[in-house]
């Protein structure tokens, strides 16, 4: 029997070789994801959006500084792949919805590889839900009725998940709308996170971010 990193770096290389969904993609396949079979905390989100898409790099946008805000950690931890894995949905940027906003994941993308891949990790310490298309896979009946009903029951999902709103600006106004996010959530994952990355934390402070007390 193979060993299992030898097992996981051939599926990484099948994964990124990848181009089932290629001619339904404006841009063309591009996987995008980082795996380390030590990480602890699984960041789970939607699909690439443009820029990641040029880069290669996942959260390498507005959301990306958001969500490493959540967090309490700067992009040194957060893309260290023996920290912190990054695979979201669909590895792939969908395209663009009449609205102008991102199309969804594209389904294919985790019926073909996402089983096969959490099956070759380490189970982590803690995954963390990015929006309604990772919380309705790893949750299915567990998730409440709306996403912000089941971000508000986060201390169910413990822990395993913490579910999310999606961190793109386009979500201000939701942010607006439930205050109790930033107030309860954001400082429990915090505390989390610094739980399973502590030189992190310390990073993070290091770059001046603001950071809850204690």
């Amino acid at each position: 029997m193979k060993p299992k990193r030898d097992s996981l770096d051939d599926l990484l290389c099948e994964i990124r070789a990848c181009r089932a969904c290629a001619a339904s993609l404006p841009l063309g396949p591009r996987p995008v994801l980082r795996v380390g079979a030590s990480a602890r905390l699984h960041v789970c989100g939607q699909a690439p959006g443009t820029k990641v898409h040029a880069t290669g790099l996942p959260y390498n946008d507005r959301s990306g500084e958001r969500l490493r805000d959540w967090l309490g950690i700067g992009p040194e931890a957060f893309y260290d792949e023996s920290r912190v894995a990054i695979v979201p949905m669909g590895f792939c940027y969908p395209g663009r919805d009449p609205r102008g906003g991102d199309l969804p994941p594209r389904p294919e993308c985790a019926a073909l590889w996402r089983a096969r891949l959490l099956a070759e990790m380490p189970p982590p310490a803690l995954t963390l839900l990015i929006g309604q298309y990772a919380i309705a896979w790893h949750l299915g009946a567990r998730r409440r009725a709306s996403l912000t009903e089941t971000v508000a029951a986060w201390r169910d999902y413990l822990p395993a998940y913490f579910p999310l709103p999606h961190p793109s600006w386009r979500n201000t106004g939701w942010l607006a709308r439930n205050p109790w996010f930033e107030i309860e959530c954001v400082p429990a994952l915090r505390r989390l996170v610094r739980g399973l990355l502590p030189a992190a934390g310390a990073e993070a402070r290091g770059l001046g971010g603001q950071r809850e007390a204690g």
